[in-house]
C-alpha cells in the first residue's frame, strides 16, 4: 500500500475536530517552531492580525553564551526560532535547519524539543494555542491512570489501546465520559499544563494545546518523577503509543533513529468543509504530531503543530492534509539528523 494510500484510509475517523494551541515552560531543554508571527512570552493568545503580520522569511543566526550553554535565534516569518544547548555546533545547526526546513512553507507552525542527552533545547512559538485532535488522546489516557491507577478492568485497558493505538474515537468518547472533564483538568494542573483548554462543549478534539504543553507531557511520561504517574503508570501509556499503528506513524517519527524506540501520538482535522468566505477558516487542515524518542543514548521529545494547511479549489480535500504532514515531516528530519549526526553527541550516526 502507497504511503498515500494509507494516509487517505486515516482520515474518516478525525474529521469532526479542530485545533489551536497553548504553553508552558519547559526549562533548558524545549524547542518551539511556527511560520508566522509569534506571541509574547507572557500571552497565550494570538490575535488574527498578529498571524498575518510577515516579517522577513529569515535572517541571520545571532548567538550567545551564558554559564557554558549556547544560545542561537534566527528570525523566521514573524517568529524567531530559538536553541539553546551545551554545544555550541549543535545549537547552531538546529536552528539553521529548523529555519531551512520551514521559510518556504505556507504552513503556520509551532515546534518544542527537548533533550536530555545533550542538554538542548529549540523553541519556536510554542504557546500558540490549536485545537488538540487526537494529540488529546494520552491526556485522556492520563488523567484515567492518575484517578484509577495502572490496574483497569478489561473493558478499560481494551478501550485505553483502541484510543492510543488505533485512534478510534468512539472508544476516546467512552473513556473521556468515564473518567469525565474535572479528573482530566486535574490531571492537566498536577502536570503542569496549565495552558491546554479543555473544550466547553465537551468535544475532546477541540481541546486547545500548546506545542509547549504536549513536550511537557512527554517529559513526565519518560522522566523519573513519580508525582503525577507512577513509573508503571508511565511505562504502561509510553507503551501504547510505541504500538501506534503502522499507518499513523507519520510525522514526528520520520527521519527518527532505527535503533530507538519512538512513542508517537498523531492528531488531523479539516476545520470546514464549507470553503467559508472568513480568510480564517477556509477547509485548511490541522496536522499535529508528538514523539518521544528513547533507548540507547536517546532521551528526547519532539512536538510539531500545524494548520493553514489549505486546500486549494478544484483539488480533493487530502492535498491540505498530505501538505501539512509534509510540513512536520521536514523539520522531523532535520531536527533527528542533527541530534542524531552532530558531533560530540555520542550517538552512532553517519558523519
Amino acid at each position: 500500500m502507497s504511503a498515500l494510500v494509507s494516509r487517505k484510509a486515516q482520515k474518516g475517523n478525525e474529521l469532526e475536530f479542530s485545533e489551536i494551541a497553548s504553553r508552558v515552560t519547559l526549562g533548558v531543554v524545549v524547542v518551539a517552531v511556527s511560520t508566522s508571527a509569534v506571541a509574547p512570552a507572557s500571552t497565550a493568545t494570538v490575535s488574527r492580525e498578529a498571524l498575518s503580520a510577515v516579517a522577513p522569511a529569515s535572517t541571520a543566526t545571532v548567538s550567545h553564551e551564558k554559564r557554558n550553554i549556547k544560545f542561537t535565534s534566527r528570525r523566521l516569518k514573524g517568529g524567531s526560532i530559538e536553541c539553546a544547548s551545551e554545544n555550541p555546533g549543535l545549537a547552531i545547526s538546529l536552528t539553521r535547519d529548523i529555519a531551512k526546513s520551514l521559510e518556504n512553507r505556507a504552513s503556520r507552525a509551532s515546534v518544542v524539543l527537548y533533550d536530555r542527552t545533550t542538554h538542548t533545547s529549540c523553541t519556536y512559538r510554542a504557546d500558540k494555542h490549536y485545537d488538540s485532535a487526537s494529540t488529546v488522546k494520552p491526556i485522556i489516557l492520563g488523567a484515567l491512570l492518575l484517578d484509577r491507577g495502572v490496574h483497569l478492568s478489561e473493558d478499560e485497558q481494551d478501550l485505553a489501546r483502541q484510543m492510543i493505538v488505533s485512534s478510534d474515537n468512539d472508544a476516546t468518547y467512552a473513556l473521556w465520559d468515564s473518567v469525565g472533564p474535572e479528573n482530566i483538568q486535574n490531571f492537566l494542573d498536577e502536570a503542569g499544563m496549565k495552558n491546554t483548554i479543555l473544550d466547553e462543549a465537551g468535544f475532546m478534539g477541540l481541546t486547545q494545546v500548546t506545542a509547549r504543553d504536549q513536550a511537557k507531557l512527554l517529559e513526565l511520561l519518560t522522566g523519573k518523577d513519580n508525582s503525577v504517574l507512577n513509573a508503571e503508570e508511565r511505562t504502561y501509556l509510553l507503551g501504547l503509543m510505541r504500538d501506534v499503528q503502522k499507518d499513523q506513524r507519520w510525522g514526528t517519527p520520520a527521519g527518527a533513529p532505527s535503533d530507538a524506540a519512538v512513542q508517537v501520538k498523531n492528531g488531523w482535522l479539516q476545520r470546514s468543509q464549507n470553503r467559508l468566505k472568513d480568510p480564517w477558516d477556509r477547509g485548511d487542515w490541522k496536522v499535529n504530531s508528538m514523539s518521544a524518542v528513547t533507548g540507547h543514548a536517546y532521551d528526547y521529545g519532539l512536538v510539531v503543530l500545524t494548520e493553514n494547511n489549505r486546500v486549494p479549489e478544484d483539488e480533493l480535500p487530502e492535498v491540505g492534509w498530505d501538505y501539512g504532514t509534509d510540513t512536520v515531516e521536514g523539520v522531523a528530519k532535520a531536527i533527528h539528523h542533527d541530534l542524531r549526526t552532530h558531533p560530540a553527541t555520542g550517538r552512532p550516526g553517519l558523519l
